[in-house]
Order: C-alpha cells, then sequence, then structure tokens
C-alpha cells in the first residue's frame, strides 16, 4: 500500500529555522518523522525554534545544529552531528542559501557575484556531498533540494539568481541520475514569490524587486504560494508514495509561469 507517512524517518533540514525550512520541518513531523536536526546560522533562533517545535510535535524527537551549509565544514559536521545524534539520515532537506536580492546585472557590484552564486549553489551541493556516504550505506534516502524558477525562466533582475538556481537544478538532475544506483533519490522544488517569509518581506521593502514581485503575484491566479504549499510536496517527494520520482524540478508557483 502506497504510504505518505514518515514514520521511523530521521530529517535533516538546513535552513530549518523559519520560513520555507521551518514550513518544511514541521511537514515532515505532521507526516510522522520520529527524528529531525535543524540546522542554521544563529544559536539563539535556532534554541527558541526548537523549544516550539518540541511543543507542538510531542511525538517527535527535536535537535538543533548551528552551522553553515555553504561551507564544506558546516555541511560534514551537521551531518555527522545528525548521524550521531539520531543514528541516520533518510531526507536531506537543504533550504539555506542565502537572500541574494534582484537588481539589473551591471548595477551589482563585481565583487558581490561571487558570493550570491556561491551561496545559493554550495548550500545545495556540500550537504548532499556530505551525506551521500551515509545514505549509499543505507542504500535509501532523499535529498531534496530548494531552488527558484528564476532557473528557468529568464527574469530581468535575476541574472546572477537564476544562474545559481539553474546550477542547482542541474546538480539536483544529475546527482539522481548518480545517486538511483544507490537507492537514493533526489529531487528539486522551485518556487516564484512565498509569502509569509522574511525573505518576502525583505523582497518587498526594496523597490526594484517589490515592482518585479509585485507583477509576479498578480499573475498567480491559483493564488500566491506559501511556505505551507511548498512543505506540503517537500513532505510528499519525501515519503514512500514518490519512490519511483527522482530526477525531477517541480514548479510550485501558483501559474505564475508553465516553468
Amino acid at each position: 500500500m502506497v504510504t505518505t507517512s514518515l514514520a521511523k524517518h530521521t530529517a535533516l533540514v538546513f535552513g530549518g529555522t523559519a520560513g520555507i525550512g521551518l514550513a518544511c520541518v514541521k511537514a515532515f513531523a505532521a507526516a510522522g518523522a520520529e527524528r529531525i536536526m535543524i540546522v542554521g546560522r544563529n544559536p539563539q533562533r535556532g534554541e527558541k525554534t526548537l523549544g516550539g517545535l518540541q511543543a507542538e510535535f510531542s511525538a517527535t524527537t527535536f535537535a538543533f545544529f548551528a552551522g553553515d551549509a555553504s561551507t564544506a565544514h558546516g555541511a560534514e559536521a551537521a551531518v555527522a552531528a545528525c548521524v550521531e545524534a539520531f543514528g541516520a539520515v533518510d531526507i536531506l532537506m537543504s533550504t539555506a542559501g542565502g537572500d541574494p536580492m534582484p537588481a539589473i546585472y551591471h548595477t551589482i557590484p563585481i565583487e558581490d557575484i561571487e558570493g550570491m552564486v556561491r551561496g545559493s549553489l554550495l548550500s545545495a551541493m556540500l550537504p548532499a556531498r556530505a551525506v551521500l556516504p551515509h545514505m549509499m550505506a543505507q542504500k535509501r534516502g532523499v535529498i531534496l533540494t530548494m531552488a527558484s524558477d528564476a532557473g528557468k525562466v529568464a527574469t530581468p533582475g535575476e541574472v546572477a539568481i537564476g544562474t545559481a538556481m539553474a546550477g542547482v537544478i542541474m546538480f539536483s538532475r544529475a546527482l539522481a541520475n548518480e545517486a538511483k544506483r544507490s537507492g537514493v533519490r533526489v529531487n528539486c522544488i522551485t518556487p516564484s514569490i512565498v509569502r509569509n517569509t522574511p525573505l518576502y518581506d525583505v523582497l518587498m521593502a526594496d523597490p526594484f524587486a517589490a515592482k518585479l514581485f509585485g507583477k509576479a503575484e498578480t499573475m498567480a491566479t491559483l493564488g500566491v504560494v506559501e511556505p505551507e504549499d511548498l512543505a506540503a510536496l517537500a513532505a510528499y517527494l519525501a515519503s514512500p508514495a514518490a519512490a519511483k520520482l527522482s530526477g525531477q524540478a517541480i514548479s510550485l508557483n501558483g501559474g505564475i509561469s508553465m516553468a
């Protein structure tokens, strides 16, 4: 019988202290995940988030690790901490990646471009590399990355961002092709604008970004996406119900584009 239950699963979520990452953590817990470690760069916010999660989902054991997904040390240390604490990593969710601000390419200071691309791309690549040996030894595992439709649709103001997002998408597809031999699935979720997140507030406070995404919202005739929408998709992709689904970059954007 096909099931969406995550019972007996252990999840490791980078960027799990707020926004989309936190919504994914809650969706995993609601689906029955027994152990979840969240990773973030702010220990104070992490511990506060941990307390709220434990109170809301008493059947799930939570832990927090302070680390940076965009560094090899941060990615490896977080994976090692999860394996030590919980004995396994069945689901890896990478939602960290910084908050690059849309801007016309020639106006971006040249010294900022490397950081914009590295932060978004390596935050997906490095945690996956760190967790692969463990999942391969288990002969199972799910890796979920988060990019955006900017990696599929050329958009003014998102040249650097779109380049990095396209990299995350191709990374996810290529890794899925390699990892399938070890029973590991890899999929990528690509939203457009997402309301009720810290990034949304930052974007809407910037005149250029607000104009860009304000227009996008008018095109979301199915409704503007919220973190819970993405989390529901992530929980499905992580579950046995999606056991034959891998190598996909799935747009969830309310109809903004058919990317």
